[in-house]
């Protein structure tokens, strides 16, 4: 009886072992395939590109609010101690009056609220202000770049995957014609130097193979950079074959680059931050203005609240102005200097402008000629493909020579690397543009 319960208990523990197992498994060999936007949704949380710019961004937005906390009241607080050798006197002929004590304790509080400064203090939140909205540009032009970087290195994948597969193919072909001049020249129907082309020629293809891995691994690890993966991590994503051509017209593509371009409006905002920085200069012309209310005591003891030679506390409130009438020409130096920084601004803005209009007309000439070779490239590919078959069974009827064969091989191996580079060069070219135009 206890052996069947012992029986029991050990087939139960087993069964239990081998459905764990079998979960693990097949939760474990269910790999994760990355798509185009999840790659880039992940850089665009994990890169170090756009964390940087978040931070600049949070950066200008505090700065905002200091700007700012300097237009409202300043208050401020000061405690003193004094301990004088002697006590205060005055002698009134022979008499000697004491006036004071030796020790002197003195605190007061000052509220300081800025009434014009020149226009100053406005400016400056105006600028911060504007720093917000540049810091808001940048962060976009980070996004935009690295989602760029994303489908360069993504495609480069997909590219690197199938010249890998290219070059397996290419190394499974020729380890069969090898295998064919070997049996013809046991036959005695080709000659050992004709093998030999055959075998140099594998030769090569494992190499390539080797190449194409290796090209391969560093791609993948490119894009792991760009989305802060382990760089060892062996990231599979999803293939995109279907081109779907798109028609641009060249003005309209300017107009939108133009509108788009974050740095561009950076840019504009930078000038009117010039315009600020003149009006700041200026600002050293006029007079500061405040308005300044203060509470005080003094006593000879530790909160003040004491004095036999005088009232212990006591307020006032009053206006304050300060006028510099001279520093020397440094204003209108300041001046000058903030209006050569706008000039120079504009000059910026004027090559960014045609700098734009460059790369947009480049990726679109670039993108045209990438969808031209996509069929150039198909059609090569598919007379390689008949022009290998058709050696190859030549050979096979010893009709035409090895060197023929593995020429049309090589054309072959050619001609689908080009209608790759072509497929994915397009896409490739595409990203560039949208690049180029600052699409999101």
């Amino acid at each position: 009886m206890i052996m069947n319960r012992f029986i029991r208990y050990l087939i139960l523990l087993i069964l239990f072992q081998f459905i764990l197992s079998d979960i693990c498994f097949s939760s474990g060999s269910k790999e994760k395939i990355l798509t185009l936007p999840m790659a880039i949704e992940l850089a665009i949380k994990n890169n170090s590109l756009i964390r940087e710019a978040v931070e600049r961004q949070k950066a200008a937005i505090e700065a905002e609010k200091s700007a700012r906390a300097d237009l409202f009241p300043e208050l401020s607080a000061i405690y003193s101690y004094t301990r004088l050798k002697e006590t205060p006197y005055a002698k009134f002929g022979p008499t000697r009056m004491d006036i004071g004590e030796k020790d002197n304790f003195h605190w007061e509080i000052t509220v300081t609220q800025p009434i014009f400064t020149g226009f100053s203090l406005l400016t400056l939140h105006k600028m911060a202000e504007l720093g917000v909205d540049i810091a808001s540009l940048k962060r976009q032009e980070a996004i935009i770049e690295i989602s760029k970087r994303v489908k360069l290195a993504y495609f480069n994948i997909l590219l690197a995957r199938k010249m890998l597969k290219v070059a397996e193919e290419e190394v499974q072909q020729l380890e069969s014609h090898v295998k064919d001049a070997e049996k013809f020249y046991r036959e005695g129907l080709i000659p050992y130097n004709d093998l030999l082309k055959s075998k140099v020629a594998l030769a090569h293809a494992i190499q390539s193979r080797v190449s194409a891995k290796s090209n391969l691994d560093i791609a993948i690890s490119s894009l792991n950079t760009l989305l802060n993966l382990n760089i060892n991590q062996k990231t599979k994503i999803e293939d995109i074959l279907e081109i779907q051509p798109v028609l641009f017209n060249l003005n309209e593509l300017f107009e939108e680059a133009l509108e788009n371009r974050p740095e561009l409006k950076a840019m504009h905002l930078a000038l009117k931050n010039a315009e600020n920085r003149i009006r700041l200069a200026r600002s050293s012309y006029y007079p500061q203005v405040a308005l300044v209310a203060n509470y005080e005591q003094s006593g000879d003891n530790l909160n003040a609240s004491n004095n036999d030679f005088g009232n212990a506390h006591n307020a006032s409130i009053f206006l304050q102005m300060k006028w510099r009438f001279f520093k020397g020409g440094k204003t209108k130096a300041e001046i000058r200097k903030a209006l050569h920084e706008k000039r120079s601004l504009e000059e910026k803005l004027r090559g960014l402008k045609d700098l734009i209009r460059l790369q947009t007309k480049e990726a679109f000439l670039r993108l045209k000629v990438a969808e031209k070779n996509i069929e150039t490239a198909k059609e090569a590919l598919i007379q390689a493909k008949e022009n290998f078959r058709i050696t190859n069974l030549q050979y096979q009827q010893q009709m035409t020579t090895s060197t023929e064969v593995l020429d049309a091989r090589t054309f072959l191996t050619q001609a689908e690397m080009n209608y790759y580079r072509a497929l994915y060069g397009y896409r490739i070219e595409l990203a560039e543009l949208e690049r180029a135009l600052g699409r999101k």
